[in-house]
């Protein structure tokens, strides 16, 4: 895995945009911005989504190529354009006092202590998984463990794949799983399924298992091996699919008052946002999986980049607010 490039120092003054997030929605904003001549800084802590994947998959182009190493060409092209890409962790964002002609002002601090000031704020902080609370499952997740087929599911094609249930969503993870393999088992860990939906498993040759899952079980040079129930029994199985719970990060953004919203079957929340990504909070806007849960690698990138031309859009009215109300005041 490609190692992160050095920090930029953190920009004295007033900038036209910070970028919370350094993930593909942020670095594709802020490379907007930076090539529309705005003064941009990403802060980034450095702790992508998808870092425990060897590889990226699904977006033309990029298809196989290491998280790491994207975001590395990613930082490097931001920078060609005179954005700062810093390293840190963001305290506390909120508004600030507007500037002398009226526009918005907000204050980000990072959490050794600097801060900055920007005009306008973009969050793309992303989201973190939540996994059942089974033993040794967390140690796999990437790898053996994995929550999208279109991710992940050309990989671990032809290998005996067990679903762990988590609710209603993992009903229909089942059935794109089975498009990969002929040997699938859904283990319903204490979710209900209902008799419609046992049907039409057994009808795709899905195996159905009702005991609980205890625990993971490991071969002995640590590959997963299966799943223990509580009865005792290990089912052999070489992959696990399991529907996370996804949570939006939302370390230090309190200040900004950002409206959040849940999703249905308890599967997640997200920060609310409209057109382009803009929210309630005059200002402020959110891309990627931190209001779109579902979004893969090529639709965080499309997002930031809607975002990152609003933001720069909004910032050319208000340049030229400000130019208009200039000119017109009376000479003194």
């Amino acid at each position: 895995m490609t190692a992160p490039d050095a920090s930029d120092a953190l920009p004295i003054g007033t900038v036209d945009a910070v970028v919370i997030g350094g993930g593909a929605a942020g670095l594709n904003g802020a490379l907007i911005l930076a090539r529309s001549r705005r003064s941009v800084v990403v802060i980034d802590s450095g702790t992508p989504r998808n870092a425990p994947a060897e590889a990226l998959h699904g977006f033309i182009v990029l298809d196989g190529t290491p998280p790491a190493e994207i975001l590395r060409r990613g930082r490097e092209q931001v920078r060609r354009y005179g954005g700062h890409v810093v390293d840190g962790e963001v305290a506390s964002a909120a508004p600030a006092a507007p500037s002398a002609d009226g526009d918005l002002r907000f204050t980000i601090t990072l959490a050794d202590g600097r801060s900055v000031t920007a005009r306008r704020v973009l969050v793309a902080t992303g989201l973190r998984d939540v996994l059942p609370e089974i033993p040794g499952l967390a140690e796999h997740w990437g790898h053996a463990v994995v929550h999208c087929p279109y991710c992940h599911g050309w990989e671990v094609r032809d290998e005996p794949i067990g679903v762990l249930a988590t609710g209603a969503m993992s009903v229909h993870h089942a059935l794109l799983f089975r498009q990969l393999t002929e040997d699938l088992i859904y283990f319903t860990n204490g979710t209900h399924l209902d008799g419609a939906s046992r049907a039409r498993f057994a009808a795709r040759d899905i195996r159905v298992v009702d005991t609980p899952v205890q625990a993971v079980a490991d071969d002995n040079d640590g590959t997963l091996a299966g799943v223990r129930l509580a009865d005792g029994t290990v089912v052999a199985r070489r992959v696990l699919a399991v529907a996370t719970r996804m949570l939006a990060r939302a370390d230090g953004l309190d200040g900004l008052n950002l409206p959040m919203e849940d999703l249905p079957d308890d599967m997640g929340r997200r920060f609310a946002s409209g057109m382009a990504g803009a929210t309630e909070v005059p200002g402020v806007w959110v891309a990627g999986n931190a209001t779109d849960l579902a979004a893969q690698v090529g639709a965080s990138g499309a997002a930031g980049a809607l975002a990152g031309s609003h933001i720069n859009a909004m910032l050319a009215t208000a340049d030229t607010d400000a130019a208009l109300a200039a000119a017109q005041a009376p000479a003194s």
